[in-house]
């Protein structure tokens, strides 16, 4: 299937657009794409000079990201643009630098007219690298 590119749903734009690809989109429901990490960020010379290291928020910004796709592509949030409400169980298993390609999956949970709930993870490969919950309310956009 041909998916929008992310820049067609997100207004997030470089450098702080961080998803690359929209890989599965089930309007209103779940959403998985990719982020390729290449080592060229702007965060990187600071986070860690000499042991580059993505920044655990940025991951959780990513499938924040994600879960925004899922649901402005639903429709029912045409016009409105979800922003963080809050962020529950963050956990980051493991490390990502350069070269990493992170698989980026939501699954949205209660929705309202103002408010919606996900939780989502991010992947390399098999192995989970962060997961959370996100909270969202939705603004004009």
């Amino acid at each position: 299937m041909n998916f929008p590119r992310p820049e067609d749903l997100l207004p997030h734009r470089p450098p702080f657009l961080f998803v690359d690809e929209i890989l599965d989109l089930v309007p209103g429901v779940s959403a998985r794409g990719r982020w390729s990490v290449t080592g060229d960020e702007w965060f990187f010379p600071g986070h860690f000079p000499g042991r580059p290291t993505l920044p655990g928020v940025l991951m959780c910004e990513a499938i924040a990201q994600m879960g925004a796709i899922a649901v402005i592509a639903g429709g029912a949030a045409a016009g409105r643009l979800p922003l963080f409400g809050g962020l529950d169980a963050a956990r980051f298993r493991r490390q990502v630098g350069p070269g990493d390609d992170l698989t980026l999956e939501v699954t949205l949970g209660r929705m309202s007219a103002r408010a919606g709930k996900g939780s989502g993870r991010a992947l390399i490969g098999d192995a989970v690298a962060c997961e959370c919950d996100l909270m969202f309310v939705l603004v004009d956009a």
